[in-house]
């Protein structure tokens, strides 16, 4: 496979499987560590040149953003799996109308956020016992980042697209052109202007805004696959009700999944500065071991949603076996670099050496959680491009509400001292390993089930002929 091919546009319904999903997830890989790399930044510049304290206010406030932009995600996952059938089909007109419809959704959904979520965001903070010495960080810091969340809005929305259509090579040009702005930026506001914590949201602000125009230009560019003309940006109900029926499960999850952070959020807090320095550090570095997992996730849920689309299930089968098989072995190499290396890589965000010690020791207990989520998300990936969105859902729900939660303050509650009256902190990722590796067994129960292969929108008929 030559560099042309790995970067051109993916057609996933001809050709090895395998190689397809390989050819597709890795520019799309590259650019989730670059979007990764948003936060990350943000993170070691503030720690830095603010302090741990600082580090603590962007870590404290990032839960409670993800739970706020859970709608855009469940936009983005609807329009990826109805664009990459329509496109799979050959499906101009539905594929142009659910273009269109989604662009008016998502204006109309980053007005409503922008002013409910500006006026909760204190209120929220003080109910999740924020410390006081972070309290207004956490606020500038979420205050200026809704200000703009039309930019994130619209960039997640138009990868979606982009995905479906099987081109993950602009959104990664476009993410890495923004990333690097942002990491200019950062600096420039925070070292060079002093402006702290808000500086580190404006540039975030700035540059993935200016990601979302290039993709615009780029869709617009598109004309050879479907329409973008005025007329098309009329909502079409019968375009928006399936998006949002397809994307809010997924929606629903990441919203399960950020309200769970936010209640363990409140328990975290109250470990004191340190433990929350150290839970921002080990997220940050979560976020790029958990992007092999995503992007194979994301490039399963393309591949089925084009090859059933197409009405080809037996290739649909195919790749996720040997995808899954791809993600689990990628999972397992990033688990023994973790493992040799996490000190190295949590000194990258501070040099307070307590807290390098306690982020390396709390990263060793996650480690082995990323092959297990490797498998979830691949399957998970297969279902939803079927248009099982809710299956995944359910799961997560489950694994999330009914096991995370309570299993972290159930540890904490029964391992109370008087040396330690609130417990031990290490509750906080017993917790979610043990959520991760029920997770990745429940799903995989359920794929060999089969039952989610019913699911794809107008292809019901088809897949039980088939099936």
């Amino acid at each position: 496979m030559n560099i042309k091919q790995l970067f051109a546009q993916v057609d996933m319904t001809e050709g090895k499987p395998w190689e397809k999903i390989v050819a597709f997830t890795i520019p799309m890989l590259i650019g989730n560590i670059a979007q990764q790399l948003y936060n990350t930044v943000d993170s070691i510049v503030v720690g830095r040149y603010v302090g741990d304290n600082a580090l603590a206010a962007v870590g404290s406030a990032s839960p409670i953003l993800n739970l706020l932009l859970v709608l855009f995600v469940g936009i983005s996952m609807g329009a990826s799996i109805m664009v990459s059938q329509y496109f799979g089909s050959r499906d101009r007109e539905n594929l142009s109308r659910t273009i269109g419809s989604t662009i008016t959704l998502t204006a109309a959904s980053s007005l409503l956020l922008m002013v409910l979520g500006a006026a909760l965001i204190r209120p929220v903070l003080i109910l999740l016992n924020t410390p006081e010495s972070i309290l207004d960080w956490c606020a500038s810091y979420l205050f200026i980042l809704l200000m703009g969340i039309a930019g994130v809005a619209y960039y997640n929305m138009f990868c979606g697209i982009l995905r479906g259509l099987g081109d993950a090579l602009s959104a990664l040009v476009y993410l890495s052109i923004a990333t690097v702005l942002n990491i200019i930026l950062d600096v420039w506001f925070v070292a060079g202007f002093h402006m702290g914590v808000a500086g580190v949201a404006l540039a975030t602000v700035i540059a993935q805004l200016a990601s979302a125009l290039l993709c615009l230009v780029k869709l617009r560019r598109m004309s050879h696959l479907f329409d973008m003309e005025l007329s098309y940006l009329k909502p079409h109900r019968g375009n928006i009700l399936t998006v949002l029926k397809l994307g809010l499960p997924s929606g629903i999850t990441q919203a399960i999944f950020s309200l769970a952070m936010v209640v363990v959020q409140s328990l975290t807090n109250s470990f004191g500065e340190l433990v929350i320095a150290a839970n921002v550090i080990i997220m940050r570095v979560d976020g790029f071991a958990m992007m092999p997992n995503f992007s194979f996730g994301t490039a399963m849920t393309t591949y089925s949603g084009q090859n059933v689309g197409a009405k080809k299930l037996d290739r649909v089968r195919q790749g996720a076996k040997e995808g899954t098989w791809i993600a689990v072995g990628t999972s397992a190499v990033i688990t023994g670099l973790i493992l040799l290396f996490g000190r190295h890589l949590m000194g990258i965000f501070t040099s307070t050496e307590e807290l390098v010690s306690l982020s390396a020791n709390m990263m060793a207990i996650l480690a082995v959680g990323y092959i297990a989520m490797a498998v979830t998300q691949s399957l998970s990936g297969v279902m939803r491009g079927a248009g099982d969105t809710m299956t995944p859902m359910w799961i997560s729900v489950f694994t999330t509400v009914v096991v995370r939660v309570p299993l972290a303050y159930g540890i904490a509650y029964m391992t109370r001292t008087p040396a330690l009256p609130e417990g031990r902190y290490e509750c906080i990722w017993i917790s979610l390993l043990c959520s991760w590796v029920l997770g990745a067994a429940i799903t995989l129960a359920v794929y060999w089930k089969g039952k989610w292969g019913g699911k794809a929108p107008e292809k019901r008929r088809w897949w039980r002929r088939r099936g």
